[in-house]
């Protein structure tokens, strides 16, 4: 699984970084099926993350939440990219 961070209209922190990794460790349980993961963050007020996951299938999916906490916005984003990844491995595996 490749993962591409990006922050727009600010710096990342090192802190910031380590959040971001350390809350991607929660869908490790499908980082064989997972090509691509682009997390973009903008700073435009509120804290917007926007996820795209590619699988190795073929389908992608995208995410995004926004707050005005970076840690809010990401756990939001996380809950939302961890549904999706488990419906996607669901939809998989029935094939």
């Amino acid at each position: 699984m490749n993962v591409t961070l990006s922050a727009v209209g600010f710096d990342f922190q090192q802190e910031q970084q380590d959040l971001i990794n350390k809350k991607l460790e929660r869908i490790s349980y499908a980082e064989d099926l997972i090509v691509d993961l682009l997390v973009r963050v903008k700073d435009d007020k509120k804290i917007i993350f926007d996820v795209t996951v590619n699988f190795r299938w073929g389908a992608s999916a995208h995410v995004s939440a926004e707050d005005y906490d970076f840690a809010a916005a990401l756990n939001k984003t996380m809950d939302i990219l961890d549904t999706k990844v488990k419906k996607e491995k669901d939809k998989i595996q029935q094939k």
